[in-house]
């Protein structure tokens, strides 16, 4: 049988107001556009990536 994959919650805690460029492509590329609004997404090195990009503005769960 296959190993469950693994996954992170990822919460929206911050608006993208007066952000960078890109930030905002960024939160709506995870799923996220609205502050409190989750997530669900596959830990993968691409989310990753994503949410590093934007952790001043996320909230992550790993589980």
């Amino acid at each position: 049988m296959p190993d469950p994959k693994k996954t992170v919650k990822v919460t929206q805690i911050a608006s993208v107001a007066g952000r960078k460029p890109g930030q905002k492509e960024t939160l709506i590329g995870l799923g996220l556009n609205k502050i409190r609004r989750s997530r669900e997404l596959e830990d993968t090195p691409s989310v990753r990536g994503m949410i590093r990009k934007v952790a001043h503005l996320v909230k992550v769960d790993e589980s």
